[in-house]
């Protein structure tokens, strides 16, 4: 008897739970544009002409490359040089490494 009425409770738990999972949320509402195709069109093309959008459709924006001003001795003379912080992180790199 106890197991019936935990089968049919079950079986009433789930009819509700398959009924209101049909329900959509948030309601769909229509898109209303207040654009014709040739106006965005026409602003797409504006864009491109005047640089403001300066990626393709299916890229992200273009990044220039940064051109470094100091060469690699300049760098490893840096480091070496008394510069406290960067002494402080090479010898951290060193106590790390074990040399």
């Amino acid at each position: 008897m106890n197991i019936s009425k935990i089968l049919i409770t079950a079986a009433l738990a789930a009819a509700a739970g398959s009924a209101l999972a049909e329900a959509a949320y948030p309601p769909e509402a229509p898109f209303v544009s207040s654009k014709t195709r040739a106006q965005v069109i026409a602003e797409l093309q504006q864009a491109r002409a005047d640089g403001s959008m300066n990626y393709a459709a299916s890229a992200y924006p273009v990044l220039l490359p940064v051109a470094s001003t100091t060469t690699r001795a300049e760098v490893k003379a840096e480091l070496k040089s008394d510069v406290p912080v960067a002494n402080r992180e090479l010898d951290e790199l060193h106590d790390y490494v074990g040399h």
